[in-house]
């Protein structure tokens, strides 16, 4: 991540947990920064192992459960049904996730533009059917990583 990236990431979290009463702080400022260099979701073991400083777990969990309720990170369940936290979609590129049934590893996959597009129609023909309003999709592929094939 650029400077530049890192600070208007910053930022916009900042707006985000001042809109809940909230202030980020060096452990949430630390968390964002962590979750923004990451190629994946990743685990609170893997948070605390991937910062530059040290933090304390239960620190880390508190955090999070603040950064959730203002929008900056969410929350998602690999098939190990370990939670696993990234940023928000909208704060970070639109992406889809490869889930290993065998290791429970999780993986970011992006689709073709193509694909995607075709993803997102099948998504409003389906909740127009069901007379919904889609706001965003989300796709996990579950199966074997290569590691585990």
């Amino acid at each position: 991540m650029t400077d530049a990236v890192v600070s208007e990431l910053r930022g916009e979290a900042a707006r985000r947990l001042a809109a809940v009463d909230q202030r980020l702080t060096s452990g949430r400022r630390t968390l964002v920064d962590v979750l923004g260099r990451a190629d994946r979701p990743l685990t609170v073991p893997d948070i605390i192992a991937s910062a530059t400083s040290a933090l304390a777990q239960s620190s880390v969990y508190r955090n999070l459960t603040v950064l959730l309720e203002a929008g900056v990170v969410r929350r998602l369940l690999g098939t190990d049904e370990l939670a696993r936290f990234e940023l928000a979609e909208d704060l970070a590129d639109h992406h889809h996730h490869l889930l290993c049934r065998s290791c429970g590893s999780v993986s970011d996959v992006r689709a073709a533009p193509k694909l995607e597009r075709a993803l997102s129609e099948a998504a409003r023909l389906a909740a127009d059917e069901a007379g919904f309003e889609v706001t965003e999709h989300r796709i996990d592929l579950v199966g074997r990583c290569s590691a585990c094939r």
